[in-house]
């Protein structure tokens, strides 16, 4: 196994993210990897938890990264949120992501969980995507 590409893969989708016009024009700037100090934006994308497993086999070493992608919205009801949802969805299914190390065999939805976030107006989606990375170095 090979956990050496996760942090080329993150790299890689924060950049994908980041870059996708259609995100943008409904987030603006508010894509994190981490979440910032102080107040936060009413609607943001911030990368999640990734659980790795391993891949490899006879052609070298491997791996399936499961990792997660949220959407918060502090708007009442979910249609803002599932509409960043699915440009977050658009931009990084089967996208030709160039890694820093490794190559990105696939990258595929797995699935999706909307929720609101105790009693107030904050809705949440958490979006699960799974890539399957070879460690090629």
């Amino acid at each position: 196994m090979s956990y050496g590409n996760a942090a080329a893969l993150q790299r890689a989708v924060f950049q994908r993210l980041s870059t996708d016009g259609a995100l943008a024009a409904l987030v603006g700037p508010h894509i994190y990897d981490a979440m910032p100090a102080g107040a936060l934006p009413p609607l943001y994308v911030v990368l999640g938890a990734e659980d790795v497993r391993d891949a490899s086999d006879q052609t070298g070493r491997g791996a399936w990264h499961q990792f997660t992608v949220i959407v918060v919205t502090q708007s009442a009801g979910f249609a803002t949120a599932k509409a960043a949802a699915a440009a977050v969805s658009d931009a990084l299914v089967d996208a030709p992501l160039a890694l820093e190390r490794g190559t990105l065999v696939c990258l595929n939805f797995h699935k999706a969980k909307a929720a609101r976030v105790g009693t107030g107006a904050v809705r949440q989606i958490n979006l699960i995507f799974r890539a399957r990375v070879a460690d090629d170095t």
